[in-house]
This record gives C-alpha cells, sequence and structure tokens, in this order.
C-alpha cells in the first residue's frame, strides 16, 4: 500500500474498534481494558481462513461471529462484576488471548502469521472498502443511540439497579453490547488482516486496547462523531508527528488525564460547549 492510503486505512479500522468499544462503555457503561483481544481474535480467524483459500468477503462474517461469540462468554464472565474490577476481568481476557496465540504454533507463535492473501484489490480500493465498513459502522451506532435498545443501554449506564427495579433485562442487555461491540472488533480484524497481510500477537495487547479506549475517551465517551473525530486524531498525530510516535504511551496517559480532569465530556463536549457558548447573548 502506499502511505497515505494505507495510513487512512488504518484510520477506518481504528474507527471500527473504537465504535464498538463506544457501544459498550459509552452506550451501556461497561469499561473493557480487553478490546483488543476480540480485534486480534477476527484477525487471526480471518488470516486462517485467508491461508485455507476462502475468499475475502467469506471471511468477515465468521471473523466477527468468533469474536461476538466470546464477547458474550466474557460478558457472562462478568456479570457479576462492574467498575473496576469489570476493567480487571476484560484485561485479563486480554493477557489471556496474547498467552495464548504466543504458546500455539498453528497460530504462528510469537511470529505471527504471515503471507495472508488480500482481498484483490489496490490500495486505494481497500482504503475506499475500509472507509465504507466505518461508514456503516457509524450509521450502525447512531442507529442504535437513537433506538429502543440505546435509551436502555443509557439506563443501565446511568443507573443500573434502578434499570432491573423497572424491569429492564439488564443481564441481557449487557450481552447484547458486548456481542454487538465485540463483533465490529472482530470486522476490525478482518480487515487489518487482509489490509496488512500479516498478524502477530504484538498488535492486539494491552497498550492497543489503552489505545481504543483513549480515542473513546479523547473523542468524548457516547457520542458517534467524538469518537470518530478521536480516533482519526490519534491514528494520524503519530504519524504526522513521527517524535510522539516513540512515546505512545506518555501520549495516551497524558491525554486521558488531561480529558478527564479539564474536559470529561472530550471533544464533543468541547465542540457542544463552544456552540453553546457562540448561541450564547451577549450581556449588554
Amino acid at each position: 500500500m502506499d502511505y497515505a492510503a494505507s495510513l487512512l486505512t488504518v484510520a477506518g479500522i481504528n474507527i471500527i474498534l473504537a465504535l464498538g468499544l463506544n457501544l459498550i462503555t459509552g452506550y451501556c457503561g461497561q469499561i473493557s481494558l480487553g478490546h483488543a483481544a476480540f480485534y486480534g481474535m477476527g484477525a487471526y480467524c480471518a488470516a486462517l481462513m485467508a491461508k485455507a483459500g476462502w475468499p475475502f468477503f467469506a471471511v468477515l462474517l465468521p471473523a466477527m461471529a468468533v469474536a461476538g461469540v466470546l464477547g458474550i462468554v466474557v460478558g457472562f464472565a462478568a456479570l457479576r462484576v462492574r467498575h473496576d474490577f469489570l476493567a480487571i476481568t476484560t484485561m485479563g481476557v486480554g493477557f489471556l488471548f496474547l498467552g495464548i496465540v504466543r504458546q500455539q504454533e498453528w497460530l504462528g507463535g510469537e511470529m505471527g502469521i504471515y503471507n495472508i492473501p488480500g482481498a484483490g484489490l489496490d490500495s486505494t480500493g481497500y482504503m475506499l472498502l475500509t472507509l465504507g465498513f466505518a461508514a456503516l459502522a457509524a450509521a450502525l451506532s447512531a442507529h442504535i443511540k437513537r433506538s429502543w435498545m440505546g435509551r436502555v443501554f443509557n439506563a443501565i449506564a446511568d443507573d443500573e439497579d434502578a434499570a432491573l427495579t423497572a424491569g429492564v433485562n439488564v443481564a441481557g442487555y449487557k450481552l447484547a453490547a458486548f456481542a454487538i461491540g465485540t463483533a465490529m472488533a472482530g470486522l476490525a480484524g478482518a480487515l487489518y488482516a487482509h489490509g496488512i497481510r500479516y498478524v502477530g500477537p504484538e498488535s492486539f495487547g494491552f497498550v492497543d486496547s489503552v489505545a481504543i479506549l483513549c480515542m473513546v475517551v479523547v473523542g468524548g465517551v457516547g457520542s458517534v462523531p467524538g469518537v470518530i473525530a478521536g480516533a482519526l486524531l490519534l491514528t494520524l498525530l503519530p504519524q504526522l508527528l513521527q517524535v510522539v510516535s516513540d512515546y505512545r504511551l506518555l501520549l495516551y496517559g497524558g491525554l486521558l488525564f488531561l480529558v478527564t480532569r479539564f474536559s470529561p465530556g472530550g471533544m464533543a463536549g468541547m465542540a457542544r460547549a463552544i456552540a453553546a457558548a457562540a448561541g450564547r447573548p451577549r450581556a449588554s
């Protein structure tokens, strides 16, 4: 791939990842620090199927299904924990995934899986395809937010006990959030595997989960346009400023601190505040 097309392809993949995590964390209030594991599950599933001769479009649904089903499994395990304990549980899933991948030779071990067949498109075509999937993910996220499901997710995020008292099937909706969000991560993983044509454990670690969470928080938790902006910013900034790319953890940690301290609503909250200030009548 040429550089610009490759960079925008990665941006599209990151938008899908961030929107999936936003559905879990931003809509439903379930903190996840293992989202990169489901990203990796989709990538490895797509890589193995592609190496076995499956065409590109045939591997997308299985990759999403694998990540989504395993997301439900993790969701079941996480039903009895909340907040910090949920974050620790999902973090453990990420470490477990990496441990399994690194120990299994049929998954490539530490070396990963090379020479994955591509999608049969040039770099520009694959970039447009990836951005198209990102647009579909954004449309789905916006639709869910406006739907009755989105309202139920918000009720669970605001007060889970009150939602349970009101008769909401909290466990069922939590599992639905995990299923949809992790299936989107599986799609992103399949797009990554065919775009980069290599998957390895170093691409799906804890740092990557933190990066995805940072995109959501910096963009604005619960905001579709904000999350897209956050994903674009944290994809393009390290590439435009090469010195920053050597200090990714410092960048993510610093941005998380600054946003949570000074602008909890992220970029979306800042935009709303600026718009409100611009529309406010001046005192005479």
